[in-house]
């Protein structure tokens, strides 16, 4: 796939595949995934994806049309996975409060988790609120 990255140019970092050991699943979710802020939503899905990463807890990735527009700011902010790849993050602006990094995307996922490509997901632990219903 073009500009993705390869093993040998990424060296220094580790590149790993899903074992029995870390076992990672994508399935779609069954059920309307539903993403509030500060007690506005942001964010509604019937197409999101449920992805079990070993035992951290199961997370919602929504297609990016699906949260609204209006609150959303691009991050420089950037991390990597050895099992997913590198990963882009957006921030939220809500009734005047911004939340950095509140979203993270993996763009070009490896392809092991491919199914998660330019979906988008939200950290519980800086204030979004995730319900699947």
């Amino acid at each position: 796939m073009p500009g993705r990255p390869t093993v040998e140019a990424m060296s220094d970092r580790p590149v790993l595949e899903p074992t029995a050991a870390h076992p990672i699943t994508i399935t779609p979710t069954a059920g309307r995934v539903t993403v509030r802020v500060g007690g506005r939503v942001v964010a509604e899905s019937d197409r999101a994806l449920s992805l079990a990463e070993a035992t951290i807890p199961v997370v919602q990735y929504l297609p990016l049309e699906d949260v609204d527009a209006s609150v959303l700011r691009e991050s420089a902010t950037q991390s990597y996975c050895p099992y997913k790849g590198d990963a882009s993050y957006y921030s939220v602006e809500v009734d005047g409060r911004r939340i950095d990094d509140l979203i993270w995307t993996y763009r070009e996922p490896y392809d092991a988790v491919g199914d998660i490509a330019g979906l988008v997901a939200f950290w519980a632990s800086r204030g979004a609120q995730v319900t699947v219903d």
